[in-house]
């Protein structure tokens, strides 16, 4: 097999690739880059896509802000009328910069609530001494659960249970979880 380099003919050479990419080509970023859109009611960039639509409850207009890869809008919110009262207020870089601001925090707010709902901790003193007690609930579409444990003060690992994902940690049920020996909280 001739040697394939960059004088000779690169028809000679056993490629796997028949057309490749070749270090410094153009081709190399244009293939990851989303295209940006800027249209009065479409506008897209920055892993967002804002897109303007009709509000079905009234005359007026709404704006919906997708992440990009995801099906659902994150935020729809009320939209300026133009200055014909009949036609919505074109998109332009200031309004999208800011509605991806806004729905960036709206969805930041949203997953840190999630995270809260889902691993909750509380620290208790019982009869073995402050006491680390948390839930994690884990939401399988099938068979959800959950995961009581303990730790010390030094991180130590005391006790593990599975229980119900609608389990209620608060003081009481941790101190007495505790109190009880770390055994399968009852009824649940």
């Amino acid at each position: 097999m001739p040697f394939c380099g960059v004088i000779f003919d690169l028809s000679d050479c056993a490629l796997t690739d028949p057309h490749p990419t070749l270090p410094g080509s153009d081709d190399e970023s244009s293939s990851t880059e989303p295209a940006k859109i800027q249209e009065p009611r479409l506008w897209s960039g920055d892993g967002w896509t804002a897109r303007v639509i009709k509000n079905e409850d009234d005359d007026g207009w709404a704006v919906a802000m997708i992440k990009d890869g995801e099906p659902e809008p994150a935020l729809v919110g009320p939209w300026t009328m133009g200055r014909d009262k009949k036609n919505p207020k074109p998109l332009d870089v200031n309004a999208f910069n800011t509605l991806v601001k806004t729905a960036s925090e709206f969805v930041r707010r949203h997953e840190q609530q999630l995270h809260a709902t889902l691993h909750q901790r509380i620290t208790v003193t019982a009869n073995a001494g402050r006491i680390t007690v948390s839930l994690d609930i884990v939401p399988d579409e099938d068979h959800p659960y959950a995961v009581l444990s303990a730790h010390d003060e030094t991180g130590e690992l005391l006790a593990e249970v599975r229980v119900a994902p609608s389990f209620r940690l608060n003081r009481a049920s941790g101190l007495a979880w505790a109190d009880g020996g770390f055994g399968k909280p009852a009824g649940r």
